[in-house]
């Protein structure tokens, strides 16, 4: 049994980030060597100085939805949230609506002029929905709300739509973002190309399942939330290229990683997977990792901890809180090499 208190810290509540550092690539950058344990503190935009000419960088360019939708139903004044999960089909989506039991098949909740949600059927406690809009893009963006995580305990602003979002989003699909690539600006990643570094992309639609907590102390028990992904044939023939001249994959993000790793494992470019990384898995395609600092007992610190050990991980977040890192989504960056 591997017991989930093993990775567990304690976190200041006023080393929660609740908003980001501007610009971008202004935050602060613990390097961790998953070797030695050696730790270094830089800036996020020194990342350059740590990849060389052929090494391939791989990100996740989902892009976040405005996926909180606050409406009326119908003939009444009574407020509906609808959070939405994941899309089912063109305009059908699994949803969580509080009170669900509340309402009757067909109900609307009337969101904006012209734009609604249809209550079609649940599923367990997902509610499955039909959005009803002449532009949804313009309709979501107008009357959508970011999603952000319940950690940073405050309403999203209309300024989280920008920054929420990395610089490089374009298949919209996420309800939460791919906090690792926020540290990006286009400057740095042009730099990154001058420098001969290789720019890739996948695409994870990431869930609310990444927030999603392990309740079982064995965390083997644990099941993972699936997540649709899809690789290029492109970032395909550039990582095959990469690993056959002895160039290092870095992957952008835990989500990068799933996507990857999934990959290696089935062989398959598009589809949902549910992969659950922890240790002592044994990575196939990544060898080098820029991510966030993670909640304690969360999947994502389970996979960093694999990658580059539980008490080198825990040893480096220590470190980072002695020296008051901002932590999670909006938070500073970890560069494990």
């Amino acid at each position: 049994m591997i017991d989930i208190e093993e990775f567990n810290y304690h976190l200041p509540r006023e080393l929660i980030a609740k908003y980001p550092i501007e610009p971008r690539d202004s935050c602060r950058l613990l390097v961790l060597d998953r070797e030695s344990g050696k730790i270094e503190h830089r800036i996020f935009r020194d990342i350059e100085g740590f990849m060389n000419e052929g090494d391939l960088l791989i990100l996740n360019n989902s892009k976040v939805i405005p996926a909180k939708l606050i409406g009326e139903k119908e003939g009444t004044k009574t407020k509906i949230e609808v959070f939405l999960v994941r899309q089912i089909e063109e305009d059908v989506w699994y949803a969580l609506i509080k009170n669900i039991r509340r309402l009757k098949k067909k109900q609307r909740i009337m969101v904006g002029q012209n734009f609604f949600v249809e209550f079609l059927d649940r599923e367990g406690e997902k509610a499955i929905i039909k959005l009803h809009s002449e532009d949804l893009t313009s309709d979501l963006e107008r009357y959508g709300h970011v999603p952000l995580p319940p950690y940073i305990e405050r309403e999203g602003e209309e300024e989280d739509k920008q920054l929420y979002q990395t610089v490089f989003a374009q298949k919209e699909g996420s309800v939460a973002s791919p906090t690792a690539g926020l540290h990006f600006t286009e400057i740095l990643l042009e730099r990154l190309k001058e420098r001969g570094v290789r720019i890739s992309f996948i695409t994870l639609h990431v869930g609310l399942g990444t927030f999603k907590p392990i309740k079982t102390r064995n965390i083997e028990e644990h099941k993972m939330h699936e997540e649709f992904y899809t690789i290029p044939e492109e970032t395909l023939e550039l990582i095959e290229k990469t690993k056959s001249r002895g160039r290092s994959v870095i992957a952008v993000g835990t989500t990068v990683v799933r996507t990857l790793e999934s990959f290696a494992k089935t062989g398959i470019k598009e589809g949902f997977t549910d992969i659950f990384i922890y240790p002592p898995y044994r990575f196939k395609i990544v060898d080098k990792l820029i991510t966030n600092f993670h909640l304690p007992k969360s999947t994502l610190i389970l996979l960093v901890s694999a990658f580059a050990g539980k008490d080198k991980i825990l040893n480096a977040y220590n470190e980072a809180i002695q020296k008051g890192y901002r932590f999670y989504s909006y938070g500073d960056a970890m560069f494990i090499i």
